[in-house]
């Protein structure tokens, strides 16, 4: 801390925001300051977005009803996917019951689309209100 001001955390900014800043601003920094650029594996990993979590998610309870042939998923069931290309390939694990209930739970609040692909993969919406009070 220097006069209020964290300088690590600046440090790491202008280290990881090194394409942002101008020619002579690199320059200062890696002459006058001595500090380089952050390589590939010390930069953050990309933010997830909602949309690609719920995709993730509907494949998921898609791999579940192919498997089980229903989307009744326990609370606290996990399912793995696979996803990445040919050489890339990794496993993730799901929280697949919490979402499938979350899903359920927040039925008024969902796309006409995320319902009609829900409801191809065997979700059935609560009888208590739900998707019911939707159409």
């Amino acid at each position: 801390m220097r006069q209020g001001e964290d300088l690590g955390r600046w440090v790491t900014s202008v280290r990881h925001g090194w394409d942002q800043l101008t020619g002579v601003q690199q320059c200062m920094c890696e002459q006058v300051l001595g500090i380089d650029p952050a390589t590939e594996d010390e930069k953050p990993k990309p933010r997830t977005s909602q949309a690609y979590k719920w995709a993730m998610h509907h494949t998921a309870a898609a791999q579940f009803f192919a498997r089980e042939g229903h989307l009744t998923v326990p609370r606290k069931h996990i399912e793995t996917v696979t996803t990445g290309d040919g050489q890339t390939k990794q496993d993730v694990a799901l929280k697949l019951g919490t979402w499938v209930d979350n899903q359920r739970r927040r039925a008024a609040t969902l796309t006409p689309e995320m319902i009609e692909l829900l409801s191809k993969v065997g979700m059935r919406w609560a009888a208590s209100g739900g998707i019911a009070g939707r159409r």
